[in-house]
């Protein structure tokens, strides 16, 4: 098999990038729909409705049957196993084409469809430790000194900017809102421009952040030069020495 130029594997790579963007979109839209539909129908729980008993509006399986979590499968035995086998059995026959996931809930054995079943609701304990969580945040305009802005490119050929922590090295979200297009898009390609923020705490706008990042580059490739220049006067030295001694000997 020949082997592929730099040419082929860009067209390559671009052709995955879009399919990966295309299958985005759908899962999206798909999750979109489903969300809709759970308002529509109030297949949600209240925390109420959990506490009374009420079994899950999706599936019509109980939330939880307080049977216990699963053991390991090497401490099941042969009865259990079967059982897990089964159980597990019914419930990929059930959500074959589902592609959502699983989940339960601690100390009870049925399991639930990421795309099928709602999650369970939050109790009001831990509403009020959210509460408290989000309160002791730094203000807004000090979590701005710690954001950047990215570029997306998006299925459309659109780019957006997109505003992240500092700490993430890729962006993770897949489809975003087209302003151009007033779609949700998906996502190409990615590139990071640098602080969202001035000092200030303005937005930065585009033409400064391209300004800042070229400065950037200038200096690296200067910084690279510099050390080219420094190793190829030792390399010419090391050429004048050697011809020196040439001559000497002859």
């Amino acid at each position: 098999m020949a082997k592929l130029t730099e040419e082929q594997k860009r067209q390559r790579a671009a052709k995955r990038a879009l399919r990966s963007a295309l299958d985005a979109e759908a899962d999206d839209r798909r999750c979109h729909d489903q969300d809709e539909r759970w308002k529509r129908e109030g297949t949600r729980l209240s925390w109420a409705k959990y506490v009374a008993g009420e079994p899950c509006r999706g599936c019509g399986e109980p939330m939880q049957d307080g049977l216990g979590d699963w053991y390991p499968l090497m401490k099941l035995s042969e009865s259990e196993k079967r059982e897990y086998e089964e159980t597990d059995r019914r419930f990929r026959e059930r959500h074959a084409d589902c592609q959502g996931g699983r989940w339960s809930i601690s100390g009870s054995r049925v399991t639930h469809c990421g795309f099928c079943c709602p999650p369970p609701p939050m109790e009001p304990q831990q509403m009020e430790k959210l509460a408290k969580l989000f309160a002791s945040w730094p203000s807004r305009e000090e979590r701005k000194k710690d954001l950047d802005t990215w570029d997306l490119t998006l299925r459309c050929d659109h780019m957006v900017p997109h505003i992240q922590h500092r700490e993430h090295s890729y962006v993770s979200t897949g489809v975003v809102d087209c302003p151009e297009c007033g779609e949700r898009r998906g996502v190409v390609s990615s590139e990071r421009v640098g602080p969202a923020y001035r000092d200030d705490g303005t937005i930065r706008d585009r033409t400064t952040a391209d300004r800042e990042r070229l400065a950037r580059e200038l200096a690296a490739a200067e910084a690279k030069l510099t050390r080219q220049q420094k190793n190829a006067a030792t390399t010419q030295r090391r050429i004048a020495e050697l011809q020196e001694e040439l001559g000497s000997e002859s």
